[in-house]
């Protein structure tokens, strides 16, 4: 079966299998507004450091450590502290995950000089196997873009999608990303930090599963995400056989046991090709969009179908092919040039 006939079968079928991958219900007590508790652990620092900037790099720089408590230990809720400048470390009790979640949020020195303000926020959604070791580069190069004035200052949060989350809520339960995400992170941020609590001031960004990740979330929640960047966005195919997951198998089905219970119509549904499909009504004009990939990265030909895909739903965006960039975040955001911070500039306006 090949694409347009999968996405127009979950058409047919309704919506149903696409709610499944969205919110799920909330246990514990009290209103989500209130209930969500920030432990406050926000030590700064200024260090020089080195660490790998590919998707694939899953080098120990820094170590994940597993949560305890009353949830599985085996998912590892909260990470050890990244350590760069301007970046702070929190983690907060998740009512959807039962366990305590950490994040780290970058603030630019505006923040502190100008106590009334209020700054646009922007989620980077990190790559598979990268949960924090890709935090101090990514918060350093958009540290020299805002004290060089090429982009207005803002606040970057970094959440903990976990190594191979995908930014869904796992169809067992177990792993509820996007209802933390949505439901718990966001309004949690526009309450303890001077935030433009408005679509008009979120953007949604990530590189490879993060990618992803700002595609899902950002096309599911238009409301949500006034702008979205999928930086060599991965996994954009229906049958999930694209060339990372041809040649890692056992990384392959331990994603689609753990993210998707083994079940193939669930993972469809919680493509971004079917979310776009169902929702490009409330997607067109809404948003500005930004697709960016290497002409020598692996996920090339998926993210030229998507692209396509796109065009054809006539949700307007824009698409950049980066010469001699394979799977590499740092090269392809740096290879864009000055041109890159052009799309920070108009969604923040």
């Amino acid at each position: 079966m090949n694409r347009t006939h999968l996405v127009t079968s979950l058409i047919l079928a309704g919506s149903s299998l696409l709610a499944g991958c969205g919110n799920v219900p909330l246990t514990g007590s009290g209103d989500l507004a209130n209930g969500a508790a920030l432990q406050h652990d926000t030590e700064t620092a200024q260090v020089a450091f080195s660490t790998g900037d590919s998707d694939s790099n899953a080098s120990a720089r820094y170590e994940v450590q597993a949560t305890t408590g009353t949830t599985s230990p085996a998912i590892a809720w909260v990470t050890s502290r990244a350590v760069a400048a301007g970046v702070t470390y929190h983690t907060y009790t998740s009512a959807a995950a039962r366990s305590p979640v950490s994040y780290h949020v970058y603030r630019p020195s505006a923040y502190t000089q100008f106590p009334t303000r209020r700054f646009p926020v922007l989620y980077w959604l990190h790559g598979s196997d990268s949960v924090v070791q890709g935090i101090p580069q990514v918060a350093s190069f958009f540290d020299a873009a805002i004290r060089s004035g090429k982009i207005p200052p803002m606040l970057i949060v970094f959440p903990n999608g976990l190594a191979h989350g995908q930014y869904v809520n796992s169809k067992d339960g177990k792993q509820p990303i996007e209802t933390m995400i949505t439901r718990e992170l966001l309004p949690l941020v526009d309450r303890s930090f001077r935030t433009i609590a408005t679509r008009q001031g979120r953007i949604v960004e990530g590189f490879s599963m993060g990618g992803y990740g700002a595609a899902r979330l950002g096309f599911r929640y238009p409301d949500l995400f006034g702008a979205v960047s999928m930086d060599a966005a991965g996994t954009l195919d229906l049958d999930f056989s694209g060339p990372r997951a041809t040649a890692n198998p056992e990384e392959r089905d331990e994603i689609l046991r753990t993210a998707y219970g083994n079940d193939m119509a669930y993972y469809r549904a919680c493509s971004p090709i079917t979310i776009t499909a169902l929702n490009a009504a409330a997607l067109r004009g809404k948003q500005r969009v930004r697709q960016v990939v290497g002409d020598r990265d692996f996920v090339l030909s998926q993210n030229v179908a998507f692209h396509g895909h796109l065009d054809r739903l006539g949700i307007r965006h824009e698409f950049r092919t980066i010469a001699g960039v394979d799977h590499n975040c740092a090269k392809l955001l740096g290879g864009i040039g000055d041109a890159n911070w052009t799309f920070y500039r108009d969604a923040t306006r």
